[in-house]
């Protein structure tokens, strides 16, 4: 069988995520150091691993709704407004999903049109390119600049905009640069959309991690902005529960009906037990946060000191759990760098180009680690950049 003429031609050509392929050549090497994987290193904690217990005990193991359990979308709009001052109806503003993945998925999927300009500013999260592809759209990639850190700025959005541009991507708090929007730039972004039909789909999974004395603002908040944005969130980064696949999306009522279909017919619902465990998180899990919120701290000035230590110009990241360092000064292109850091010094990192073109010259280490595994990485690193 000629499996050319099978496979769809949009699937074939789409390259397979960047962040993947130092994985699976570390995963064949005995001793490696991982400052890879964008996973948080804590349990979840154990009210909520308990409130997910509890609810296969009591046998709550059918079906929710389509749109998630109603208390559960309760719990999200108080959550939303108590941190973000964004207020939802629950019954039709809000769809609980498997992780945010599948919300960025659904909601593209449901405004962009064969044709459709989507624009995405990158360095960022490997998905939204692909998705925007397959749903027949034409991605726009914004190159945001390390002396800009890494934001959007309004300037690069006008010149980005066209009569086929239908929505914006906003990756904020950025994997992988680290980056934030504070509501300075957000009210400049806003103030390009206004009288547009532009739509904003806000990826704000990392909200809860942001450092420094500003805290995330979300887009949404914006005067005249809730009502042409979905934000996107999740339980895996802010509770540390990658394994359950819970996110959510909150939108304008007209907009999540159509997303809730796709949802419907490709999911059918989000997994019952990680919804009960949830509305545990949302409950009560903000001194387990905080916890994690200042290990992190700790970790990402620790790994950012421990770069420039090594003469490795590093930005400081104000949110995520990411620092990007610039290894221009090496002469080595990312992948180079990543490729032979991994063979000779058994450390993996992530080229920047796995998340966009304009990531070359730097790489992502991720520090959701042990300080001892942080502290190891760089004496390996530090070897490597000796021995060049």
């Amino acid at each position: 069988m000629d499996y050319g003429k099978v496979l769809s031609p949009a699937v074939s050509e789409i390259k397979p995520s960047g962040i993947r392929k130092f994985f699976d050549i570390a995963g064949t090497m005995e001793g490696v150091i991982s400052l890879g994987v964008g996973e948080p290193d804590f349990p979840t904690p154990w009210e909520i691993r308990k409130a997910g217990i509890l609810s296969l005990e009591s046998g709550k193991t059918r079906y929710t709704s389509n749109w998630g359990l109603e208390q559960l979308r309760a719990e999200i709009c108080r959550y939303v407004e108590r941190k973000y001052g964004v207020c939802y109806e629950p019954l039709h503003d809000v769809l609980v999903t498997v992780g945010g993945s599948e919300a960025i998925d659904a909601c593209i999927r449901a405004i962009t049109c064969p044709g459709d300009e989507v624009i995405i500013p990158q360095p960022s999260y490997v998905c939204y390119e692909p998705i925007v592809r397959l749903a027949g759209g034409v991605p726009v990639i914004i190159e945001t600049k390390a002396e800009n850190d890494f934001k959007l700025t309004s300037a690069e959005l006008t010149a980005a905009l066209s009569p086929r541009t239908k929505a914006l991507i906003m990756p904020y708090p950025c994997n992988p640069t680290g980056a934030i929007m504070e509501r300075a730039d957000l009210e400049a972004i806003a103030s390009v959309l206004r009288g547009t039909d532009v739509f904003v789909i806000s990826d704000e999974i990392y909200a809860e991690l942001t450092f420094g004395e500003s805290r995330h603002v979300s887009i949404a908040s914006i005067e005249g902005m809730q009502e042409r944005t979905v934000l996107v969130n999740g339980f895996s980064k802010t509770f540390s529960m990658t394994g359950w696949r819970l996110g959510y999306a909150c939108g304008p009522a007209p907009v999540m009906e159509q997303v809730t279909k796709i949802h419907q017919f490709a999911i059918m619902c989000a997994p019952t037990t990680s919804q009960y465990a949830a509305i545990e998180a949302l409950r009560n899990g903000d001194e387990a946060v905080e916890m994690m919120r200042e290990e992190y701290d700790m970790r990402r000035r620790l790994i950012v000191s421990g770069f420039r230590k090594l003469g490795l110009s590093c930005r400081e990241p104000k949110g995520a759990f990411y620092a990007f360092p610039s290894i221009q000064s090496t002469g080595l292109s990312s992948d180079e760098f990543c490729e032979r850091l991994l063979y000779s010094e058994k450390v993996a990192v992530v080229p920047g180009t796995a998340f966009g073109a304009g990531g070359e010259g730097f790489i992502r280490a991720s520090y959701c680690y042990s300080t001892e595994h942080i502290l190891e990485a760089l004496h390996r690193i530090e070897r490597f950049l000796k021995n060049l």
